[in-house]
């Protein structure tokens, strides 16, 4: 039976530049780092004490990549806090927070245009 879910890929063109967007503007830490060759490395993110992880993936080692985005959802404690938080650290958001009946989200990209709700 599946328990967990254990990572997610996010295809990126520049691994680092990556890293220090979701360790530093998000503030995720780094759970593993490993090299794949003279090029790329493994790479997984993830909120502290998270079970579920990104992987940092290049784009560029996976065949008809034109195509891949990542579709995640974040949740949070407090959307506004997060939002405002992340917005100083210089993210970028599609909008500003929206109310709904199921709860408060709002839509931000990484450095090579993935998009992410985070939700609350």
């Amino acid at each position: 039976m599946i328990t967990n879910i254990g990572t997610v890929a996010v295809y990126v063109e520049d691994q680092q530049k990556a890293k220090e967007f979701w360790t530093r503007k998000v503030g995720f830490e780094v759970i593993a780092e490993h090299p794949m060759g003279p090029e790329a490395f493994w790479l997984e993110v993830a909120p502290k004490g998270a079970q579920t992880r990104l992987v940092i993936y290049p784009i560029q080692m996976m065949q008809g990549s034109e195509n891949m985005k990542a579709s995640i959802v974040f949740e949070c404690d407090d959307v506004m806090k997060t939002y405002n938080t992340m917005k100083e650290n210089g993210v970028s958001f599609k909008g500003e927070p929206t109310e709904m009946q199921w709860g408060t989200f709002v839509q931000f990209s990484d450095e090579d245009g993935n998009e992410f709700l985070f939700k609350g």
